[in-house]
C-alpha cells in the first residue's frame, strides 16, 4: 500500500488551511472579546439613566408631601402608564405609602430590588430598582423603563456579532484569498491565452514564478515551456532558411549540368553525387531537429573511453590513411562515462573528423581526460588554426562554416550541433577553446 505523501510546507493546501484557521480563530475570539465588551459596558445604567430615576423618585417624594396618598397614586398610576413599567411607593418595611394596599405579586417583586448603582443582571431580564427619598422614609421601587435599558439594543449587538461579523470576515477572508489565489492564477490564464494566439513571448509575472508553492511552480513551468516553444520555433525557422539555402547550391549544380551537352555517365556520376549531398544534409537536419524538439530519453550503459576511441580510431585511419600514431589517446586506465554509445560515438565521431579535416599534413588529433567528482573532463586537441575567441560558441550553431579559420573539406556545419544536443540529453557539456596551437573541444560527462 502506498504511504501518503504530504505537500511540503510550501503548498497551497496549507496556507488554505491557515487562512480558514485564521478565519475561525479571528471570528471566535472576537465574538468572545466584543461581547464580553459590550456586557460589561452594559452592565450598569447609564448616567442620564440614573439621573431620570432619581427625578421620579423626587417627583414622588414631593406628590406625595403635598397631596397626600392619594396624590402619590396619581403620580404612580402615570408613572406606569407613560413608562408601561411596574411602579410602587413604600416605607422601610415595605408597607405602601399610596392609598393603594400592596399586593402579594407586589410584595414579591420587592425580594429582586438592587441598588440604583447595581447591576441590571442577566441579558433579557427587567431589573427592578429602589430609589429612597431624600427624607430617608420611604423609596421608589420601579421597574426599569425600556427605554432606559443599557441593553436596549442587544438584539442588534447579537446580529452584529453573530452574523455581521463573520460574514465580515468572510468577506475580508475572500479578498485575501483572491490576492494570494486567484490573482495569480489570472496571470497564469493570460499568458496561457497570450500563448494560445501565437506571441510566444509572453511570460508570467515574476512576482507569480518568484513564489515557492504550486502557482510558483506552474509559472515557472509555463514560462519554460513557452521559452521552449519560441526556441523551438525560432530554431526550425533558422533551420528552414538554412536549409532552403543548402539545398539550392547541388539543385543549381544538377541545373548546370542538365543544361550543359554533358556525357550520360557524366551526368548519372553528377546526379549520384548531388542527390548523395542532398540525402545527407536532410537526414543530418532532420536529426538535429529531432534531438531538439523530442529531446528523446537516450538509454544509457557503461562506456569505456579507450575503446570508444579506438574504434572510431581505426575507422578513421581506414577512411583517411592516417597513421594510428597520430590519433593518440592520453585517457588514463578506467575512464568510464554513463552514456548512450551510438550517440557517444557519433559525438567523437563528428569531433574527430572535424578535428581531421582541419589539421595540417602531419598533424596529430590527441584525445586526454581528468576525473573532476561524479564527472569525467574529456577533451580533443588538434593542430589546425583553430578558431577566432569570439565564434567559438557560433560553431555549435547549425550551418555555421568558418572556412576562412579553418579553410578545407565538406560539410554543412551540422556535426558539431548534432555533438552538443546528443551530449545535453545525456546530461553532460560541451564546449571548445583555442589551444597552443589548434581548437581543444572540450566535453564532460557523467562518471560510472
Amino acid at each position: 500500500m502506498t504511504a501518503l505523501r504530504l505537500p511540503d510546507r510550501h503548498s497551497l493546501l496549507w496556507k488554505l488551511i491557515a487562512a480558514m484557521a485564521l478565519l475561525c480563530l479571528l471570528a471566535v475570539s472576537l465574538h468572545v472579546d466584543l461581547s464580553r465588551r459590550v456586557n460589561d459596558a452594559s452592565a450598569r445604567l447609564k448616567k442620564p439613566a440614573r439621573q431620570t430615576l432619581l427625578n421620579y423618585a423626587s417627583a414622588a417624594e414631593e406628590r406625595l408631601r403635598d397631596q397626600g396618598p392619594t396624590g402619590l397614586d396619581a403620580y404612580l398610576a402615570d408613572l406606569r402608564a407613560r413608562e408601561n413599567v411596574w411602579a410602587v411607593a413604600v416605607d422601610s418595611h415595605n408597607t405602601s405609602l399610596s392609598s393603594t394596599p400592596m399586593t402579594e405579586s407586589d410584595r414579591g417583586k420587592l425580594g429582586f430590588i438592587r441598588k440604583l448603582d447595581g447591576s441590571v443582571g442577566r441579558p433579557g431580564g427587567s431589573p427592578t430598582y429602589y430609589i429612597p427619598f431624600a427624607d430617608g422614609n420611604g423609596r421608589l421601587v420601579i421597574e426599569l423603563p425600556r427605554r432606559l435599558h443599557p441593553r436596549q439594543h442587544e438584539r442588534l449587538w447579537e446580529v452584529l456579532l453573530q452574523k455581521v461579523l463573520p460574514a465580515s470576515l468572510a468577506i475580508l477572508l475572500g479578498i485575501l484569498l483572491y490576492h494570494v489565489f486567484i490573482a495569480p492564477i489570472v496571470k497564469l490564464r493570460k499568458q496561457a491565452h497570450a500563448l494560445g494566439a501565437g506571441d510566444l513571448s509572453a511570460r508570467v509575472d515574476a512576482s507569480v514564478c518568484a513564489r515557492r508553492d504550486e502557482l510558483g511552480d506552474l509559472g515557472r513551468t509555463l514560462n519554460h515551456m513557452a521559452q521552449r516553444l519560441e526556441n523551438t520555433v525560432v530554431f526550425q525557422r533558422q533551420l528552414l532558411r538554412a536549409l532552403s539555402h543548402e539545398l539550392r547550391t547541388p539543385l543549381s549544380r544538377l541545373k548546370v549540368s542538365a543544361e550543359r551537352e554533358l556525357d550520360l555517365e557524366g551526368m548519372r556520376d553528377r546526379q549520384i553525387r548531388e542527390v548523395h549531398v542532398m540525402e545527407r544534409l536532410i537526414d543530418d537536419t532532420l536529426e538535429l531537429v529531432w534531438l531538439d524538439t523530442e529531446q528523446p530519453r537516450l538509454p544509457v550503459e557503461t562506456v569505456n573511453i579507450d575503446e570508444l576511441w579506438e574504434m572510431l580510431r581505426d575507422d578513421a585511419c581506414f577512411e583517411t590513411g592516417w597513421d594510428t600514431e597520430r590519433l593518440p589517446c592520453d585517457a588514463p586506465p578506467g575512464c568510464q562515462v554513463r552514456g548512450n554509445l551510438n550517440g557517444l560515438a557519433q559525438v567523437f565521431e563528428n569531433i574527430l573528423r572535424n578535428a581531421i579535416r582541419h589539421s595540417p599534413p602531419s598533424g596529430i588529433v590527441r584525445l586526454g581526460a581528468g576525473q573532476e567528482e561524479d564527472f569525467w573532463h574529456l577533451w580533443v586537441t588538434d593542430q589546425g588554426p583553430g578558431v577566432a575567441d569570439e565564434k567559438l560558441e557560433s560553431i555549435f550553431q547549425p550551418f555555421t562554416r568558418l572556412s576562412a579559420d579553418r579553410p578545407g573539406g565538406e560539410g554543412f556545419g551540422l556535426g558539431l550541433s548534432i555533438a552538443r544536443s546528443v551530449v545535453n540529453l545525456q546530461g553532460g557539456q560541451i564546449w571548445a577553446e583555442n589551444a597552443a596551437p589548434g581548437l581543444c573541444v572540450h566535453l564532460r560527462l557523467p562518471s560510472v
